[in-house]
């Protein structure tokens, strides 16, 4: 995964970045359903700026023969008809965002990643084929 011209995995991340996925196969792994900021009152996270209710979904980010397993948020107005399990989908916009936590008195980091739409896609034609 490419971030902001760099390669060398998510660690190096500071700021949000863009990801270039141009390069990359993204396949549907778990369907968009609504995020839910509080599981104790059933919550529905929303964006800070529109508040518009966000979406998240599980993806394979396939790219250079590695992959990766991420959970994507999207705007509910960004998801798409037509997305099926397993088939490849575009996420423009896609951009990475490190972040930290204290939880039950100990500290949690990880990525956030958010996208602007999630929409189907074609397979990457194979290279050598035939027209």
């Amino acid at each position: 995964m490419t971030c902001g011209g760099a390669r060398g995995g998510f660690s190096e991340l500071v700021h949000p970045n863009r990801l270039e996925t141009s390069a990359a196969t993204i396949l549907l792994t778990e369907a968009p359903e609504p995020k839910v900021r509080d599981r104790q009152t059933g919550e529905i996270a929303k964006d800070a700026t529109s508040g518009e209710a966000l979406m998240t979904m599980g993806v394979v980010y396939l790219e250079d023969g590695e992959s990766s397993l991420i959970k994507v948020t999207v705007p509910e107005s960004g998801v798409s008809e037509g997305l099926t399990l397993g088939a490849p989908v575009s996420l423009p916009g896609l951009v990475a965002r490190p972040w930290e936590s204290v939880f039950n008195g100990q500290q949690r980091h990880g990525i956030a990643f958010r996208a602007a739409a999630v929409t189907p896609a074609a397979f990457p034609a194979a290279s050598g084929a035939a027209a």
